[in-house]
């Protein structure tokens, strides 16, 4: 594997670190639509041969979702989109799903979809008003309002406006003043949303101590996770450190 040095990123031990950590996933098994598309866009923001988007693919169903899944459907489709891959059976399956300006009424169903659709080049006003609209304190979660933060900023930008910006750079300060002293925000996941969800709105320098932080909690295996090595805990973190690099 070759990776491209870059001026935020550049010393050899953290390739290294990135190397051997695609190593250790390509030693895995991977087998759900969840672990396949985080593992698919890992490798897509690292532009590196990707052998999971037939693998991805090959798992679809025939309306064009993934195991009749709204979640998963929206995973798929924004890790395709990664490799500029749209299938527009799949936009239309997910928009066949809405009712009452949502899915499901439900904040994570919805705010994957939103992104998945901006991720395919679908704008849903609707959608993003209602997850405005409807924020509340038990939505006020970390990895809750990351995933809120840029089902919003990606669908802000398809739509070229700014109507959420206000928004989004409020709670984006909410986040950042949860974080912890070392950088992180406790799990390694919740902690990728977050770093994720800070690039999209703008906050790069605000994130420096966060992906130093990620790069000193890698197993000796080259993996990441809580406790154990964790697959998709491994690529959302290469796919955060991708996603550093590229901003």
């Amino acid at each position: 594997m070759e990776f491209e040095k870059h001026s935020e990123m550049s010393s050899n031990l953290e390739l290294d670190i990135v190397k051997k950590s695609f190593e250790w996933l390509s030693a895995q098994q991977i087998k759900s639509v969840k672990k396949l598309s985080s593992t698919l866009s890992a490798h897509a923001l690292w532009a590196l041969p990707n052998p999971y988007i037939t693998r991805l693919i090959l798992e679809q169903d025939n309306y064009g979702s993934w195991n009749s899944s709204i979640r998963d459907t929206a995973r798929a489709c924004s890790a395709l989109s990664t490799e500029g891959i749209v299938f527009m059976a799949s936009a239309k399956w997910l928009l066949a799903r809405k009712s009452e300006n949502s899915w499901n009424r439900d904040v994570y169903d919805t705010a994957y979809v939103l992104a998945a659709l901006a991720d395919m080049g679908t704008q849903d006003k609707d959608g993003c008003n209602w997850l405005f609209e409807n924020y509340c304190p038990a939505w006020e979660q970390i990895g809750t309002t990351s995933l809120i933060i840029m089902a919003l900023k990606k669908q802000d930008k398809l739509a070229k406006t700014r109507t959420f910006e206000t928004f989004i750079r409020e709670k984006a300060r909410w986040i950042l003043s949860k974080k912890g002293p070392d950088g992180g925000w406790t799990h390694i996941s919740t902690s990728n949303l977050a770093i994720q969800a800070l690039l999209l709105a703008g906050f790069k320098d605000e994130v420096k101590d966060s992906i130093k932080w990620l790069l000193k909690n890698v197993h000796e295996s080259g993996a990441w996770g809580n406790k154990d090595d964790d697959i998709n805990a491994t690529a959302l973190t290469l796919s955060t450190l991708g996603l550093y690099k590229k901003t």
